[in-house]
């Protein structure tokens, strides 16, 4: 079973799209990072968690051909606006695709895209537009094939965010200010931790990485990894600060589960 992190980057990416690296060496290819999203794959399922906006490129760069299901971290457009890209996974098995979120991203999803949703008839009736995906209730606890997925409320700034924990050996949290108490124990000695570290300023709706240092020493991953990258973050510049159970994450990054 692996974990690919198939982008790393902040809701503007790296560049940006007018170009701008900030302070991102761009002779490093690990600098060159799209919207976050991340993909569990194993000899049973393929699961995605969030539809970046770069998600076609993620696809194909990583040679992604089939997806079982696909996991909402929250209901922001960085984690949801490549949600038509899934259209194909329909079209390859004539079978809905199934997504799992919270109240609130299904009403965003709604909302935004119910041609994704809903049956849409047209004439000739030949050329109708069936819903290619479905919706469901996230649970606390979802178990694929071979794979438990915990979910966990954590915060956002002004609004929540779920991090997921699989098989109670990897955490991905993209996006949080914060982990309410009476979770953080489900986080303690966790193999693998891969979080949000948007920058290294203040920001009210993501971690900076003193913010993040001080909640790595009371949980203690194995081996935590950096996403939700900004321009202020150069990889080898960032990776020289950190201690070496802590690394920067660059787009295509494989942990095995």
């Amino acid at each position: 079973m692996r974990f690919i992190i198939l982008g790393c980057g902040s809701s503007l990416g790296v560049p940006r799209p007018d170009g701008f690296f900030g302070d991102c060496n761009p002779k490093n290819k690990k600098n060159f990072r799209s919207r976050c999203s991340a993909f569990i794959t194993s000899k049973y399922e393929n699961i995605l968690i969030d539809t970046s906006p770069d998600l076609r490129e993620q696809l194909l760069k990583n040679n992604i051909r089939y997806i079982d299901r696909v996991l909402y971290t929250h209901q922001h457009g960085d984690q949801t606006h490549g949600i038509n890209d899934l259209r194909v996974f329909y079209l390859k098995n004539r079978k809905r695709v199934p997504l799992y979120a919270d109240k609130k991203t299904i009403k965003y999803l709604k909302d935004n895209f119910s041609y994704c949703f809903k049956y849409n008839s047209v004439k000739p009736k030949s050329l109708d537009y069936p819903a290619t995906l479905k919706l469901n209730a996230l649970k606390k606890i979802h178990n694929f094939s071979n794979i438990k997925i915990q979910s966990v409320r954590v915060n956002h700034g002004n609004i929540d965010s779920i991090c997921y924990i699989i098989n109670n050996k990897c955490a991905y949290a993209s996006d949080v200010k914060f982990f309410y108490k009476n979770t953080i124990h489900l986080l303690k000695n966790m193999k693998y931790l891969v979080v949000d570290c948007l920058r290294y300023t203040p920001h009210p709706s993501h971690f900076n990485l003193v913010e993040l240092l001080d909640f790595i020493n009371i949980i203690k991953p194995k081996l935590t990894i950096l996403t939700n990258l900004s321009t202020q973050m150069d990889y080898d510049q960032l990776k020289k600060k950190l201690p070496k159970n802590i690394v920067p994450a660059y787009d295509g990054l494989e942990i095995n589960l």
